[in-house]
């Protein structure tokens, strides 16, 4: 199990620096801030200097080396925007973004593990099909598009929830929460029913698959045989054995909604990292975007690793296959 864990951190550690190159050449070699930053009127020797200032006078080489020994003491440089340190800036997004993803993903697993189950243990049901038809909605319209549709009828049509904002914060532990009044809440709901939409019907369909295909095996033959009652076959055996495929989905999602509430963000104005990325864009804020972007790819990695070291601890036998 040692073996199989230092294998895994390792090619983590190989993905990142491979990601760090990608993401840092990509950026850094499209477009000028400086066309931004710097007023077109401006004399030459104060652009030069304000260059030179910002280390974009040197070969794209140098200033990967320079940055890649800044990453290595945690400094990800300063926002060329803002002018404070860009981890500092991110950071102070992160908790509202954190907030509505959890939210989120929570709240769609929550409602559609148990639905899904349902519609795979009784398929023939009308209810299954309608669980079945409400999943195919939630895959086939835009997130953009039901963002407006809510706003338009729970903000400006019958005026029970706010069209946009985070709301008042608490601090609890250090981090900024909107969920311990209803006034936060109520700025919460509407942008997380939102961004929970597709993961709820993902949710639902992969939880009914695997339950049928579960419920094909001998392992409930035998449980039904031995006289256990469906509720206890649902809750010890076909919960079981669903538990690793929706276990990966659910860290996969969780990360990619982190990584990319951008556009739930952007409609509701919800103060978060996704509208501080689309912000950094519009301005060529190049030290955000790097270190949002490498940020991901390491959220992903962890993610990954952590699920993988999950399947090894719900299943030791891919731990033994993977390290063979």
């Amino acid at each position: 199990m040692s073996g199989y864990i230092i294998q895994r951190c390792l090619q983590a550690v190989v993905v990142m620096f491979a990601m760090s190159v990608i993401v840092f050449v990509g950026v850094y070699a499209i477009g000028n801030p400086m066309d931004v930053l710097i007023p077109l009127d401006a004399p030459q020797d104060v652009r030069a200097l304000i260059i030179a200032r910002f280390g974009l006078d040197l070969p794209l080489w140098k200033q990967y080396l320079v940055f890649l020994g800044n990453v290595a003491q945690g400094d990800f440089g300063r926002s060329f925007v803002y002018a404070i340190p860009v981890l500092d800036l991110i950071v102070s997004r992160l908790p509202a973004t954190l907030e509505l993803t959890l939210a989120a993903v929570i709240g769609a697993a929550a409602i559609g593990v148990p639905l899904g189950i349902w519609a795979g243990y009784r398929p023939d049901a009308l209810s299954s099909k309608t669980i079945m038809g409400v999943s195919i909605l939630g895959f086939s319209v835009p997130t953009f598009w039901v963002g407006l549709i809510l706003i338009l009828t729970f903000a400006v049509w019958l005026g029970w929830l706010p069209a946009g904002g985070r709301g008042p914060v608490d601090v609890v532990l250090g981090v900024e929460w909107s969920i311990f009044s209803l006034e936060g809440l109520s700025h919460l709901l509407l942008p997380a029913v939102n961004l929970a939409l597709f993961k709820l019907a993902m949710m639902i369909r992969l939880a009914r698959a695997g339950t049928r295909e579960v419920m094909l095996t001998d392992t409930i033959k035998f449980a039904r045989a031995a006289g256990l009652s469906e509720g206890t076959i649902v809750r010890h055996h076909v919960l079981k054995l669903i538990a690793v495929p929706i276990v990966t989905v659910f860290g996969l999602e969780l990360g990619s909604t982190l990584a990319f509430a951008v556009v739930t963000e952007t409609i509701f104005s919800w103060p978060g990292v996704g509208k501080l990325i689309i912000d950094s864009i519009t301005s060529l804020d190049r030290p955000v975007m790097v270190a949002y972007l490498i940020l991901v790819a390491l959220l992903f990695v962890t993610i990954n690793l952590l699920i993988d070291l999950a399947y090894a601890v719900l299943d030791p036998r891919v731990a033994r296959s993977r390290a063979a």
